[in-house]
């Protein structure tokens, strides 16, 4: 495999603007010849189709839910990053770029990151002509935060629903085009394969989710915007439809998977309470703005927060990194948590929390700006744990949040497959070993309005293929190949169920390739996974029948790929002999106990190819290299 990044020549800050020049164009009238399908109904998803539709092309959009509004993009919660200096304090479309590449360790392709940071200000001003209802100043401009790994408040945000209003956004946008025609809706339906024509993508199977119907779909072009891999761990803050499936498949038919170890722990989520729990809730990183973290300096202290006098509380955040205080990065700060628990520090069942304190903020501005400013997000603390965060602090533990690896894409977002983009969450790119809070919308939005609608243009123009035709003899054998998975999982009729399996690799996972990993729990991992995948073919349980509702069917479906998909995030993490960003191998680590990178041997994206069942995948390099900037030991001090 040859990797292409496609990335072009020029000074840093012109290369978006040259290329986006020198791409070939298809005219308005020659739009409406092409079929783009997209799976994924999100951020990244809806926006790419109703842009494309605006455009002229004829789109098909799929997603599992009932509805595009209710892809996993609502759970977003704190804000939108863009350069937009409007607080003055310093910011511009450089601090941005900077900010993330240092943010991801210094592991993200830096033209990709630059292009992001230069159309951030335009998503600004396309989701306010939407009507998304952004937090106001007083005076009616419009307000910003700050978010961890940033000295500067660059984060937009409609209190702690920024997602959901964003969705809704995008959703106005995409209901449209489908009253206009150019878009048609298919909900409740769910990718099973991707489907390559002569090396190029032309099409999907996919199965109706309330029939039981498997119908083929054939296009010009197909769009990815799934989602990432969390749900790998089984406890993560992901919804739990969200699952690995579309870009697994598309890496079984050779589309390179890049960076799979490179999973977020977030560090500001409700802690674990028992193992009844199914999935982990996110409590904003917006609330590090004014919440203080802290645990006693005492070993199981025992008081309630507001017994243990000031002196006798250890900050540790603002202790370890003064620079950047509670705001320091997600895989800093979620680190710095894990320390305090391991060193018997932690509080709440089985001391593993924190506290998240909000006293001095409403002893400062009062608890109605507080309330103003996280009133839904307290709320729902409320909801969830029975406690009160104005009268005592939230207790926070890390959990998987994000994923920064996914499919392999060049600068134009098309994967290794030609035909097949993959934008959002779904791709690898622009993120590098970690992401900083508030940068996953502006990606998503980044993709889908700003970056996919030219690069699609070119790829049409510039690949003159016949058009695909879903009778034909590729579609038939992907359709005969999903049916047959399907007949295989109900023959099966074990003993154990689908969520046993899956909890049960979500535990070796979050055991083995949490939050440290280790050459030996590596090594580990990679010989349960297998046993349990062994087992999970010869004796899981799928009730029911195909031709109907069956959410067992589907469930057994994701698990099956993601016992594949977590023995290549082990052996990436296994060969990535470093510390970086949100990959924490312990072996590799300061005297402070911070990451340690190996910039002269691991500089490099990991570009895994599919070699077949059984077959150790190959694993490909495309260097990073860095023209204007440059690899430094990361420091929030």
């Amino acid at each position: 495999m040859i990797l292409d990044s496609k990335i072009p020549s020029g000074p840093l800050a012109q290369k978006w603007d040259k290329h986006r020049f020198e791409m070939k164009l298809v005219n308005p009238a020659n739009k409406r010849k092409y079929d783009v399908i997209i799976v994924g109904s999100g951020l990244a998803g809806a926006s790419a189709a109703a842009t494309m539709a605006e455009l002229g092309y004829n789109v098909k959009c799929f997603c599992f839910q009932d509805s595009p509004r209710r892809a996993h993009s609502i759970a977003a919660q704190g804000g939108i990053n863009a350069a937009k200096n409007y607080k003055n304090d310093g910011d511009s479309i450089q601090r941005l770029f900077y900010d993330t590449i240092k943010g991801g360790d210094f592991r993200a392709r830096e033209a990709n990151v630059y292009r992001l940071a230069q159309v951030s200000v335009n998503i600004i001003d396309q989701c306010v002509a939407q009507g998304v209802p952004f937090a106001r100043e007083y005076g009616g401009l419009l307000a910003n935060r700050s978010f961890g790994g940033a000295q500067v408040s660059r984060t937009f945000y409609a209190r702690g629903q920024t997602g959901q209003q964003l969705l809704l956004g995008a959703y106005q946008a995409l209901s449209r085009q489908i009253g206009l025609g150019k878009v048609k809706m298919y909900p409740r339906s769910e990718m099973l394969d991707l489907v390559v024509v002569d090396g190029h993508a032309k099409g999907i199977i996919v199965r109706d989710l309330v029939t039981g119907n498997i119908t083929s779909h054939a296009a010009d072009a197909v769009v990815l915007g799934t989602g990432g891999y969390g749900n790998v761990f089984y406890l993560s803050t992901n919804a739990k439809l969200c699952n690995v499936t579309a870009t697994w498949k598309a890496y079984k038919k050779g589309a390179a998977f890049a960076n799979p170890c490179y999973t977020q722990i977030h560090p500001t989520c409700i802690p674990v309470s028992g193992d009844h729990q199914s999935k982990l809730t996110l409590m904003s990183e917006s609330l590090r703005n004014d919440g203080r973290v802290w645990v006693p300096k005492k070993k199981g202290d025992a008081r309630k927060p507001h017994e243990i006098p000031e002196g006798e509380r250890d900050y540790f955040l603002e202790r370890k990194y003064p620079s950047f205080g509670n705001l320091a990065p997600r895989d800093i700060a979620s680190r710095a948590a894990k320390e305090a628990c391991d060193n018997g520090l932690g509080v709440g069942p089985g001391g593993l929390g924190v506290y998240l304190d909000f006293a001095d903020a409403i002893k400062r501005l009062g608890e109605s700006t507080v309330r103003e400013r996280y009133g839904n997000l307290f709320d729902m603390y409320e909801k969830i744990t029975g406690e009160n965060a104005y009268k005592a602090p939230m207790r926070i533990y890390p959990a998987v949040h994000y994923t920064m690896g996914g499919s392999w894409v060049d600068y134009n977002l098309m994967s290794s497959i030609p035909g097949c983009f993959v934008i959002g969450e779904a791709n690898f790119s622009d993120h590098g070993a970690n992401r900083l809070g508030a940068s996953a919308l502006m990606q998503g939005l980044a993709d889908g309005y700003f970056i996919l609608p030219y690069t699609i243009g070119n790829y049409f123009a510039t690949n003159k293929q016949p058009k695909p035709k879903s009778d034909g003899p590729e579609f038939k054998k992907a359709l005969e190949d999903s049916t047959a998975r399907i007949n295989k999982f109900l023959s099966i009729k074990g003993k154990r169920t689908v969520n046993s399996f899956h909890r049960e690799l979500g535990k070796i996972m979050w055991e083995k390739c949490g939050m440290a990993r280790t050459d030996e729990s590596l090594k580990e991992a990679l010989k349960l996974i297998p046993a349990l995948r062994g087992e999970f073919w010869q004796n899981v349980t799928v009730s029911g029948s195909p031709g109907e509702l069956n959410q067992n069917l589907e469930h057994a479906g994701r698990v099956a790929d993601f016992l594949e998909f977590g023995e290549l995030l082990c052996l990436d993490a296994l060969t990535r002999r470093e510390s970086c960003g949100g990959h924490f191998r312990t072996e590799f680590q300061t005297e402070e106990g911070e990451a340690k990178r190996d910039d002269e041997n691991f500089a490099f994206v990991s570009a895994w190819e599919y070699q077949g069942p059984d077959k150790p995948p190959i694993l490909n390099k495309e260097p990073l290299v860095y023209e204007e900037v440059h690899m430094s030991q990361r420091s929030y001090k």
